[in-house]
């Protein structure tokens, strides 16, 4: 490898962990929460209307989950005097992110995937919240992941039912924004009804959004903001997906009673629940993508903005950044150019190998690289800023200039490697892995080529 490709490998790194440092979710609460002096007076940032909340309670419940959950509950207990609180604050995170907290109560549960202990995590927040009073506040910090690390379903489906309905949406390329649709309607907490339990209480969330366009109303599900999709739009998602004939039928039943009108849709914009109810974001993708650029401008790279809000088939995508960064070519570079988006892409499983979305849009784009031609010295990383791509060990991928030919060197082909969504198995080989192990935020992915 030369060394100008090892420079390009170094700065991408650097770049990437820039941006992962600009959602350090502590940091993020700490800026946010304040008590000051002379009685709890508590200042929660900005709220809808761009004011300071700050009113005096005479507790708080404090509730966490998500995968920065342990980062934002550290700052809080740190912050609000222990008397102030209602019992043990409830801190719900996937299993790689578990570390003690004092005067917490910390539980690890499934993501991707649901399981039996966030599901007992999420009965023990509701128990909670029923019990909370009119001079109260519940104080929610929420994280990306929190949707499958809470599971809650309704009565009539049971958690297995759940599981498979949401397996079958992650495999299928649904986005998001589909896959949470159809989580809120099977849920008594996600789309607002969090808000609901919470009521008399004053609420008011500190959110860390991973998700396109900061939408709050997706982030883990958006359990204390409202939802304005609908029992109709998530057959529709489901039907779409041409998974409709698969889901369990309890699912294909409340789904359809919901459609008809016989069960209650998720809380509205303007159901009176969302009165008391108020947010900060406190960090997101668009933040640490800034964090990103100024740094590569300090590096000497002019900076192209590809996307600030990708999405779409990760190889898909790949081959898109290929030929953008073919045209800024041929169009004459006179300087090294910093190529970055952020986002998040799906992958429609159709193989039965390992990796993650962002592993897959490495691979798919070395393939499309050598397949266009795509000249000079490059290097491209994609990676999850949670330090965690899908159902691996690695954020991602780094792949180089170089790539293709270490891949063909190592008698792999690198097509049927993407075609069986197995890029993990080959990049591992090549030492094109990410590998920096759960960072305790999440703010979606950050991509970034950088092209001599």
């Amino acid at each position: 490898m030369s060394s100008s490709i090892q420079l390009l490998r170094h700065h991408a790194l650097q770049l990437f962990q820039t941006g992962i440092d600009a959602a350090d979710p502590y940091l993020a609460v700490q800026k946010y929460l304040i008590v000051e002096e002379g009685g709890l007076t508590n200042t929660l940032g900005l709220d809808d209307e761009g004011e300071q909340r700050k009113a005096s309670w005479s507790k708080i419940c404090l509730v966490a989950f998500g995968k920065a959950a342990c980062s934002m509950a550290k700052a809080a207990v740190e912050i609000i005097p222990k008397h102030y609180l209602v019992g043990k604050p409830i801190v719900v995170t996937n299993y790689e992110n578990v570390i003690p907290i004092k005067y917490c109560e910390v539980i690890g549960a499934g993501h991707p995937y649901p399981d039996f202990s966030g599901q007992k995590a999420a009965q023990s927040i509701v128990e909670r919240l029923k019990k909370s009073q009119a001079d109260e506040l519940v104080l929610v910090l929420i994280s990306g992941g929190g949707s499958a690390l809470v599971p809650y379903p309704v009565d009539s489906i049971s958690l297995g039912d759940k599981i498979i309905t949401n397996n079958l949406l992650l495999a299928s390329g649904a986005n998001i924004q589909q896959i949470n649709c159809v989580r809120k309607h099977l849920s008594q907490i996600k789309g607002g009804w969090l808000a609901k339990l919470a009521s008399p209480a004053c609420c008011h969330a500190l959110i860390l959004s991973d998700v396109i366009n900061d939408d709050l109303s997706t982030v883990a599900s958006g359990p204390t903001v409202p939802d304005n999709t609908t029992f109709l739009e998530a057959i529709s998602i489901l039907k779409e997906k041409l998974i409709w004939d698969y889901i369990p039928i309890n699912v294909k039943i409340f789904l359809e009673k919901g459609e008809q009108g016989n069960v209650e849709e998720t809380p509205k914009t303007n159901n009176a629940i969302f009165k008391n109810t108020s947010h900060s974001l406190i960090g997101s993708n668009t933040i640490s993508l800034n964090a990103l650029i100024d740094n590569a401008k300090k590096l000497g790279y002019v900076v192209n903005i590809f996307s600030w809000e990708l999405s779409g088939e990760a190889r898909e995508v790949a081959e898109q950044l290929v030929l953008h960064a073919k045209k800024l070519i041929e169009n004459g570079l006179t300087s090294p150019v910093a190529i970055v988006a952020g986002g998040e892409t799906t992958v429609t499983i159709r193989g039965s190998g390992r990796g993650g979305r962002n592993q897959e849009m490495a691979l798919a784009f070395s393939i499309a690289a050598e397949r266009l031609s795509l000249m000079g010295e490059w290097t491209f990383l994609s990676g999850g800023t949670d330090g965690v791509d899908g159902p691996t060990d690695a954020a991602g991928g780094i792949v180089d200039s170089k790539t293709f030919s270490r891949i063909i060197e190592a008698e792999l082909s690198p097509e049927d490697s993407l075609d069986n969504n197995d890029s993990y198995s080959t990049l591992i080989k090549t030492k094109d892995l990410v590998m920096i192990g759960a960072t305790g935020t999440n703010v979606a992915d950050l991509l970034v080529l950088l092209v001599q």
